[in-house]
C-alpha cells in the first residue's frame, strides 16, 4: 500500500491527540491584516497564462504488448480520414492522439448529418496521459484516493446541434470516445472537436551543446514536465492533484531558474504560502486555488516542507535579487526553523517520537519501509543553512544569533548515527541503512567533500540498502553525488532514472517510477498516478546548471 497507509494512521494518530498535547492558540501568529497583504501581493502577480489550440486529426490503436510500460502502447497512427465529414455512428472506441502532452480544455460540436436526430446521444470520453489508462479498467475502483480523479466524462446530448465543452480541466495526451447511446436510425456527426492548452511558461529554452540524444530527449520531456505543472500556481500535477505543494515548488523554481524564468508565478506561489500559513504561524503544505486561495486543512504538520520553503526562498533571492519580497516574507521563514529545538534529544539529534506527539508527518520520499530519523536530521541542518544564508544577505543574522550554534549540535549529534564499521550512516532502532540517510546527511555537509564520495558510493554498492520510491527524492540523491565531485556517476545515474521513462515512451515525467515495477502506485491503483508530475522535472536543472559534467 506504499505510504498511504503510514500516512493515514498519522492523520489518525495526530486526530485524537487530546488538547494538552497541541495547546491551543491564543492569538494568530501573523495578524489577519498581515496575511491578507501577503495574499494581496500574491494576486498582483498572478501570471498570464498563454493558449495554444490542437485539432485532433490523428487516429491510433492502442494494443497490448508485454514489453510495452504497463502492457500496452499505442500504434498505427493515421490521418482519422472523415473524423469531421462523414457520420460519426458506428465509431465508437476510436482513440485520438493529440501528439503530446497537454493541460486544458476539450470542445466539440455534434450535427445532424443527412437525417433528423430522434434521440439523445450519449458519449464517454476518456482522456489518458498514458495508453494503459485505456486499456486498464477504472472499475471496480479499489484505489485509496478518489476515484473522480480518473478522466472520463459521459455527456448527454438531447438537441442537435450543441457545442460542448467538457467543464473539468484535463491533462492528456490520448482521448477515447465512446458511443453509449444514440438513435437507431438517425445520423449525426462531430464537426470539431477542439482542445485548447494552457500554461504559463513562455518561450523556450537555448539548444543544449550535447550530442547525447538521450540526454537531449530527457531535456525535452523535463521541459514538457515543468510547462504543463506552471498553471496560475506550480502546481504538482496537471491530472492530479492541482495543487501548490512546497516540496514540488522548490524543484520546479530550480528548474524554472535555467528554463522560463517565471519570476512572478515564483513570487505568487511564495505570497500564498505564506498568507494562508496556520494560526501558530507554521505553512501548511499544500493550498488550493479555487474557488478562493485556502489551504488543505489537515491536522498534521509537514514540517519538513516548512522547513523547505526557506531553502525556497533564499534561492529565489540568490537568483533575482528581489530583496523587497524577501524582507516582506523574512518573519515567515525565521517562524519555520523555530520548532526545531523541541524535537531534539539532549544530544542535538532528532527524535521521532518529539515528532509524532507533536503532530508532524515525516515524508522524505513515497517508500514504505524508509525509516526517516536520519533524513529528517538533514533536512533539519540544510535548512538551518538556507535560513542563514538567507538572514546575512539580508543582515538579519543577529535575529538569528542561536543559529550557527544549533548547526554545531546537530551535526555533532547526525555523527551518532554514523556506523564506522559500515562507513555509512544508519537511521532508526534497526539502523536501516538507505540512499536517504546518505544523501541528506551529504547535502547537510555534516561530512566533507571526500567523505561524503565515499559514503554515496558504498550505499549505491549495498544491494540491501533502501532506494529511493520516487523521482523527488533521485533528485536529492543526483544533487549530492554532483556536490561530492560525483559527476559522471550522476549523468549516468540521471541517463538510467529518467531515461528509463524516455525509453519506456515518457512524454511528461511520472509521479512515482520503479524501473522494475511499472504498476507502482502511492494509491494501489496505477492508472490514477500522476504521470506529469512537477517534481520529476529537474533533469532539465542538473542537465543546464551544470551544462561541464552533462553537456559533455
Amino acid at each position: 500500500q506504499m505510504y498511504m497507509k503510514t500516512i493515514l494512521k498519522q492523520i489518525l494518530a495526530v486526530s485524537v491527540l487530546s488538547m494538552t498535547t497541541i495547546p491551543a492558540i491564543a492569538q494568530h501568529y501573523f495578524s489577519d491584516a498581515q496575511k491578507a497583504e501577503w495574499l494581496k501581493k500574491a494576486q498582483e502577480n498572478t501570471p498570464e497564462l498563454f493558449y495554444t489550440t490542437i485539432k485532433p486529426e490523428i487516429q491510433v490503436d492502442i494494443v497490448a504488448d508485454k514489453q510495452a510500460f504497463q502492457g500496452y502502447k499505442a500504434v498505427n497512427p493515421r490521418k482519422a480520414e472523415g473524423l469531421y465529414s462523414e457520420s460519426f455512428k458506428g465509431k465508437s472506441g476510436i482513440v485520438l492522439d493529440l501528439g503530446d502532452h497537454y493541460t486544458g480544455y476539450f470542445t466539440f460540436r455534434v450535427e445532424e448529418f443527412q437525417s433528423d436526430s430522434d434521440a439523445p446521444i450519449r458519449l464517454k470520453f476518456t482522456f489518458a496521459e498514458v495508453p494503459a489508462e485505456l486499456r486498464i479498467p477504472f472499475d471496480p475502483y479499489k484505489g485509496t484516493i478518489s476515484r473522480a480523479w480518473l478522466q472520463d466524462e459521459v455527456v448527454t446530448i438531447e438537441q442537435l446541434p450543441a457545442t460542448i465543452k467538457i467543464p473539468r480541466r484535463l491533462s492528456c495526451r490520448y482521448l477515447q470516445i465512446d458511443i453509449l447511446g444514440d438513435s437507431q436510425y438517425a445520423q449525426y456527426r462531430i464537426s470539431d472537436m477542439k482542445f485548447v492548452a494552457q500554461t504559463s511558461a513562455k518561450g523556450a529554452p537555448a539548444a543544449l551543446a550535447t550530442s547525447d540524444k538521450l540526454l537531449q530527449d530527457i531535456d525535452k520531456v523535463s521541459q514538457k514536465t515543468l510547462r504543463e505543472c506552471m498553471q496560475t500556481v506550480f502546481e504538482d500535477g496537471p491530472k492530479r492533484d492541482h495543487r501548490l505543494w512546497i516540496g514540488d515548488l522548490y524543484l520546479q523554481m530550480l528548474a524554472d531558474n535555467y528554463t522560463f524564468q517565471n519570476r512572478a508565478l515564483a513570487k505568487r506561489c511564495l505570497y500564498i504560502l505564506a498568507g494562508l500559513c496556520k494560526d501558530d504561524g507554521y505553512l501548511n503544505h499544500t493550498i488550493f486555488e479555487t474557488p478562493v486561495p485556502h489551504p488543505q486543512v489537515v491536522p498534521i504538520l509537514l514540517y519538513e516542507y516548512a522547513l523547505i520553503y526557506n531553502a525556497t526562498l533564499n534561492d529565489y533571492l540568490q537568483e533575482t535579487h528581489d530583496t523587497q519580497t524577501a524582507l516582506d516574507l523574512w518573519p515567515v521563514a525565521k517562524r519555520q526553523i523555530e520548532k526545531i529545538p523541541s524535537l531534539l534529544d539532549k544530544d542535538g539529534l532528532f527524535d521521532p517520537e518529539k515528532a509524532n506527539k507533536q503532530g508532524l508527518w515525516q515524508l522524505v520520499d513515497w517508500q514504505e519501509s524508509l525509516d526517516r530519523q536520519a533524513s529528517e536530521q538533514g533536512i533539519y541542518i540544510f535548512a538551518l543553512e538556507q535560513t542563514y544564508q538567507l538572514a546575512k544577505t539580508l543582515g538579519k543574522e543577529k535575529e538569528v544569533a542561536h543559529v550557527p550554534a544549533l548547526i554545531k549540535q546537530m551535526k555533532k549529534g547526525a555523527m551518532k548515527l554514523y556506523d564506522k564499521q559500515k562507513g555509512v550512516f544508519v537511521s532508526g532502532k534497526d539502523r536501516q541503512v538507505s540512499y536517504a540517510s546518505q544523501t541528506w546527511m551529504v547535502l547537510a555537509k555534516v561530512v566533507g567533500k571526500e567523505q561524503g564520495r565515499e559514503i554515496l558510493s558504498r550505499v549505491f554498492a549495498d544491494s540491501k540498502a533502501v532506494k529511493p520510491g520516487s523521482p523527488y527524492l533521485y533528485h536529492y540523491v543526483i544533487q549530492a553525488m554532483v556536490d561530492t565531485g560525483m559527476g559522471q556517476e550522476a549523468k549516468e545515474a540521471v541517463k538510467n532514472y529518467w531515461g528509463g521513462m524516455v525509453q519506456k515512451g515518457a512524454d511528461t515525467f511520472w509521479e512515482v517510477y520503479d524501473p522494475d515495477n511499472d504498476f507502482i502506485s502511492p494509491y494501489q491503483f496505477a492508472p490514477i498516478n500522476s504521470y506529469c508530475h512537477a517534481w520529476s522535472c529537474t533533469p532539465i536543472y542538473f542537465i543546464r546548471k551544470y551544462p561541464e559534467i552533462f553537456q559533455k
